[in-house]
């Protein structure tokens, strides 16, 4: 789904600052950008936001920070989010690759990656999202009872995740290898999701914790 570059983007995400941080503002003081103190999930990569405002829209008890590094991508995210009105989702423009350093130790309860660059090609294993240098990330960032909820359509990089965090010693809660086969009620659909489940691509989830 390839975005077209907007010279505006920054521009506009700064004058949305309240919703937005484009500069490491609220680095490891997350808390601060919330009106409420209540639990932090986080979705890593938002794409254009139908999954992390449909899951604040339902859930007000509950913070979400969405973590997305295009600019042009999370513009999506904070119109959705004004249409809303939604007080309890905040965005962050960051690289995946700083989220330990943006965020806290223990202060996430849930994670969530869906449909995340399945980077097939082994010299790219590093960039995947599942890759162990990231599970080390959620692992720090995850409290006690915190959990990581995994979607994608793509086999190879489900098998690959599988294996990574078996090997990095998480414990499995729900392995599903086809999730819209008896779909669970809670499942949100996120745009990715409707468009491969379209074509006729399974979609597979895993959710696991430390």
């Amino acid at each position: 789904m390839r975005i077209r570059n907007k010279p505006w983007a920054m521009d506009y995400l700064k004058d949305n600052g309240h919703i937005v941080d484009t500069e490491m503002t609220y680095k490891n003081k997350v808390k601060n950008f919330f009106d409420t103190d209540q639990p932090l999930h986080i979705e890593v990569g938002t794409g254009m936001g139908t999954f992390i405002t449909k899951l604040a829209a339902d859930n007000p008890n509950i913070n979400y920070l969405g973590i997305e590094l295009d600019k042009n991508v999370i513009i999506r995210v904070v119109e959705k989010i004004i249409e809303l009105d939604l007080k309890n989702i905040r965005l962050a423009l960051l690289d995946a690759n700083f989220i330990s350093d943006y965020l806290n130790d223990g202060e996430v309860s849930r994670i969530y990656l869906n449909f995340s660059d399945p980077w097939p090609k082994t010299r790219h294993a590093r960039r995947r999202l599942t890759y162990h240098t990231f599970l080390k990330q959620y692992h720090h960032l995850l409290d006690e009872d915190g959990s990581l909820q995994f979607k994608t359509d793509n086999r190879g990089l489900f098998e690959y995740s599988l294996q990574s965090m078996n090997e990095y010693g998480m414990k499995f809660e729900d392995i599903r290898l086809d999730l819209h086969d008896d779909e669970p009620e809670d499942n949100i659909r996120t745009e990715y999701e409707e468009k491969f489940s379209r074509n006729g691509s399974r979609i597979y989830l895993l959710k696991a914790s430390f």
